[in-house]
């Protein structure tokens, strides 16, 4: 499973959440850079599955090597900052851009992500209001705190989910494709006498 953490690494610095897999510390100054990956193998419902995770840098700079992690990845987390409104802003600009690149797929999992919830007392952007756009967007909203890591694990495992469904409805369907394919041609090659 591969997936994309996108955010504006310049108002929402490096969510260290990203770390979730690797370490259970919170790395409170993190320095940004283009991008960073990370793959590791979890149990996942009892499945084992390998992750590839990368922390896209949010700077216009970077928007052409952007497009090209948004065209692999096959599920992603909208990240903004509680206490910085313009984040929450920016993750409309990530998700026309995902679309975008993306724009031959149907569902495309997708969670928007509010981190900082353990900094209510800063908080810009109104609950009501981030929960409004996800559902707008037909996508979950969840907030998380990398500090105390609150809800952490629950966004990476309910995408993984989400992207897994996705899997198998794509392979249901192609496996039906397939099925009625072979009728078709298995009646083409069949003659009456």
């Amino acid at each position: 499973l591969a997936y994309i953490l996108a955010k504006d690494s310049a108002l929402c610095p490096r969510w260290s959440v990203l770390c979730w897999p690797y370490l259970e510390e919170f790395v409170e100054d993190y320095e940004p850079t283009k991008a960073d990956s990370y793959r590791k193998k979890v149990v996942l419902d009892g499945e084992e599955v390998q992750i590839d995770i990368l922390d896209t840098a949010g700077q216009e700079d970077y928007a052409a090597i952007r497009d090209n992690y948004f065209r692999s990845g096959e599920g992603f987390l909208l990240v903004f900052s509680i206490t910085e409104h313009e984040s929450f802003t920016a993750t409309a600009e990530f998700r026309e851009q995902i679309l975008r690149v993306k724009a031959e797929e149907d569902k495309i999992p997708l969670l928007v992500v509010g981190n900082k919830s353990d900094l209510e007392e800063r908080r810009q952007v109104p609950i009501e209001e981030a929960r409004s756009k996800a559902e707008e967007w037909g996508v979950q909203y969840v907030e998380t705190s990398a500090k105390t890591r609150a809800n952490v694990d629950k966004v990476f495992f309910d995408l993984m989910r989400e992207i897994r469904a996705k899997k198998m409805s794509e392979n249901k369907d192609k496996n039906g494709k397939k099925s009625s394919k072979n009728k078709k041609s298995f009646k083409e090659r069949c003659c009456l006498l």
